[in-house]
């Protein structure tokens, strides 16, 4: 994709085919920012691929933080509809023992429980309700946008041209900015120029999606297995809906059979139980940030900006985030003139905050996972050790209320570094 940004086109656009802002893609991101947008008067044209909301789950948790954003958006009450407020995270060992609890507050510092699960397909319908019922808001559905000739202009503010084709049809718009929540493929990236920096996390799991009325041994939760052999994730997402991912090495895709085996230590599954496959498919989880999130009045926000690995469930949460960070302030630019370095402020502010949350996250990651390097062993043991020093997870759990998910990694490890300071553990050891 190019887009084409040029100074004095909104002189020469056809005034049907203007409009303040175009966002590209309606996944959760892109119709918050639609809505966020909307609620401050400004209209928008959202384009997206897909005839319909994508079917099958993906994104299953968010944050206090990202509640009080819905909220904003004006779907607080729908969202708490279909919300399933979580108790928190057990890290267990191969065994399924459980190794150290996290609690999870059912109001955190922002008025909402500190985790909800959710079904994805549930949140994005009722974002869509609630776009429908917005006169600032056009979404064109079955389009696909492929720019236009010229390429981006050097940083220039003037108005962006988006070339789509829908039934065949070339079509163009003029917008005063562009949103980019097209995902990790996104063509909007290539639009700004920007290019992918790898943060050194790539490993291969499958992820299955249950529905099923058999007894499950549950929390109310999520597990996370620190087993070097079978590292995985367990947490249940509704009433009747569950989610497990395990991590593959040079193995094939499960079977049913293989599937059977691997929830064993959750649920006893006869032949003949009810026991339903929602949906299974194999990921490559990567941790990458882009090098830019802007050019001129083009932007970049969720996926199509940074790709964050799933174990403490801040990659939507970040999207979200964005979509918040940037849309007052571009309402602000647009409709009361406020300075153009505002927007500057966007990228400053959520990059430095998304590459801390990925770090953080492959660290996790590797310390629940096993990792990926010699080193993985000696990691593994220290968590193990540092679980049990009298306090620490009391601790960490007691501040919980006031440090978010990211934060909290680095908490818990300032923690157990003061404790083996105090006790000399460190220098026994050397």
């Amino acid at each position: 994709m190019t887009v084409d940004q040029t100074a004095g086109a909104r002189d020469t656009a056809p005034r049907s085919a203007f409009v303040p802002v175009v966002i590209v893609g309606a996944g959760p991101v892109g119709v918050t920012a639609a809505l966020l947008l909307a609620r401050r008067g400004v209209r928008t044209v959202v384009l997206e691929r897909h005839h319909d909301v994508y079917p099958l789950p993906r994104a299953v948790a968010a944050d206090d933080e990202v509640r009080r954003i819905l909220q904003a958006a004006g779907v607080g009450e729908e969202f708490a509809a279909i919300a399933r407020p979580a108790r928190g995270l057990r890290l267990l060992d191969a065994r399924h023992r459980v190794m150290a609890e996290f609690p999870r507050a059912t109001q955190g510092a922002h008025g909402f429980p500190q985790t909800s699960m959710f079904d994805q397909p549930e949140l994005e319908r009722l974002l869509r309700d609630a776009l429908a019922h917005r006169p600032e808001c056009d979404l064109r559905t079955g389009v696909e946008v492929v720019g236009a000739g010229v390429g981006v202009g050097q940083d220039s503010n003037g108005p962006v041209r988006v070339t789509f084709r829908r039934d065949g049809v070339e079509e163009h718009l003029w917008a005063d900015a562009v949103l980019g929540c097209d995902g990790a493929g996104s063509l909007t990236r290539d639009a700004v120029g920007a290019g992918w920096q790898d943060l050194r996390f790539e490993e291969r799991w499958t992820v299955v999606d249950v529905r099923t009325s058999a007894p499950v041994r549950s929390w109310e939760g999520v597990e996370q297995i620190c087993d070097p052999d079978r590292p995985a994730t367990f947490m249940r997402i509704g009433e009747d809906r569950y989610r497990w991912e395990f991590r593959l090495r040079d193995e094939p895709e499960p079977d049913h059979e293989r599937l059977r085996e691997l929830i064993a230590p959750w649920a006893d599954l006869p032949y003949g139980a009810d026991f339903e496959v929602v949906r299974q498919a194999q990921y490559t989880f990567r941790a990458r940030i882009a090098d830019r999130w802007r050019r001129g009045r083009v932007f970049l926000l969720g996926d199509a900006a940074h790709l964050t690995p799933p174990f403490i469930g801040q990659g939507l949460c970040a999207g979200m985030r964005d979509a918040h960070n940037l849309t007052w302030k571009l309402a602000r630019v647009l409709q009361q003139d406020a300075d153009e370095r505002l927007l500057e402020t966007y990228e400053s502010e959520r990059k430095p905050h998304a590459r801390h949350a990925i770090r953080l996250t492959v660290a996790m990651g590797w310390a629940m996972t096993g990792g990926q390097d010699g080193a993985a062993a000696l990691r593994r043991g220290l968590l193990g050790a540092a679980v049990r020093i009298p306090g620490l997870t009391a601790a960490a759990a007691r501040d919980r209320a006031t440090v978010d998910a990211p934060e909290l990694i680095d908490h818990y490890a300032r923690l157990g570094a003061a404790h083996r300071a105090r006790t000399g553990i460190d220098r026994a050891r050397s």
